[in-house]
């Protein structure tokens, strides 16, 4: 039986990770490590936890004795590394959080993987990241897997130099790692500080709809079960040392995509057409605010078969159903922490 570590297990992307690898793999053990910080929920994984192959544990990777602890006791096999701080705007106002999680906590799984694994063979440590990493685009261009890093956040500065320590752990040591750079990514069971369910939300209970400077910021969009798709084929098939870049090929701006959500609500909520966009209300940019990503995913595409699965707008419409049909998990992660930090950037509800 394969052991399988995926870290940050608890969060978005991880929770659907981790569902997948216990569903389609009965013959792996599955161990999700989280810290359950604000936005890391169990409640994402209900319907899996009593499965035999799946096991959680409370932990926090920056503590690097607990981590060599860990290896030492269920001697992996595997690391799907999500674990991470990830929104930019907390990273602009608390960066030594990103710091010790993003880069310490990365350093001490790294540490952790050579020291343990005594033999590298069949092993694999798979270091999740972003597309921050290489910066802003202009109006036209890809990002490519051989795309210098330049980042413009603290957020983006603590990922690239967690993939720089992946790398070098690979070139160094011999440790085998891949990884991987996706685009944005929108689905169920997403934190509501990240624009799509936050715009979900606010449109539910008619509040102001907050848009950095004139919501002409351009992103690429991914469906996280695409996303995760994508990260078994790169676990199982991906070539040792090597990246690649994940993307959905749905280019929006801010603003456009802000609009398309407003008309779906207003549809399924029943409200005359046009009502939500009056909600939306323009504020000072970002610092930094990278003006576009786009990914280029031909070498995942034609290296290991993955493409998306869904439109954009198919996608949109299954995550806007998901939210406005599952109130009380948004009831339950829009309180504590969360609230307190949403209040102090929007105000109150």
């Amino acid at each position: 039986m394969k052991k399988i570590l995926i870290t940050g297990g608890a969060g978005f992307i991880g929770s659907h990770v981790v569902r997948r690898f216990v569903k389609k793999y009965p013959d792996y053990h599955i161990v999700n490590l989280d810290n359950l910080t604000y936005a890391g929920n169990l409640a994402n994984l209900k319907d899996i936890e009593n499965e035999p192959n799946y096991e959680f544990v409370k932990a926090d990777i920056t503590d690097g004795e607990l981590m060599n602890t860990l290896f030492k006791k269920f001697q992996f096999d595997g690391v799907i590394h999500l674990a991470a701080e990830s929104h930019v705007d907390r990273s602009i106002s608390n960066p030594m959080e990103f710091i010790h999680t993003n880069i310490i906590g990365t350093v001490n799984l790294l540490n952790a993987a050579r020291l343990i694994w005594e033999n590298f063979e069949g092993k694999r440590f798979y270091q999740i990241s972003t597309d921050e990493v290489y910066g802003s685009l202009g109006a036209t261009g890809f990002f490519y897997e051989h795309t210098a890093y330049d980042p413009r956040s603290p957020y983006s500065a603590s990922k690239a130099s967690a993939d720089h320590l992946v790398g070098a752990y690979y070139h160094t040591f011999g440790l085998p790692s891949v990884i991987s750079n996706c685009s944005n990514n929108y689905g169920s069971f997403q934190f509501p500080e990240k624009l799509i369910p936050l715009v979900i939300n606010n449109i539910k209970y008619s509040k102001q709809i907050p848009v950095y400077g004139k919501g002409e910021n351009i992103r690429d969009w991914l469906f996280v079960e695409d996303h995760a798709a994508a990260i078994d084929l790169i676990f199982h098939k991906g070539i040792t040392g090597e990246t690649y870049n994940i993307g959905g090929h749905n280019e929006w701006k801010n603003i456009d995509l802000i609009k398309l959500l407003c008309k779906i609500m207003d549809r399924k909520l029943e409200r005359t057409a046009g009502t939500s966009e009056k909600l939306i209300s323009f504020v000072k940019d970002r610092a930094g605010h990278d003006l576009r990503y786009a990914i280029d995913s031909h070498k995942i595409q034609n290296a290991l078969g993955w493409k998306p699965s869904l439109k954009f707008e198919e996608g949109l419409e299954k995550t806007v159903e998901w939210y406005l049909t599952h109130e009380a998990w948004m009831n339950d992660v829009t309180t504590g922490d969360y609230q307190k930090y949403y209040d102090k950037q929007y105000g109150k509800r």
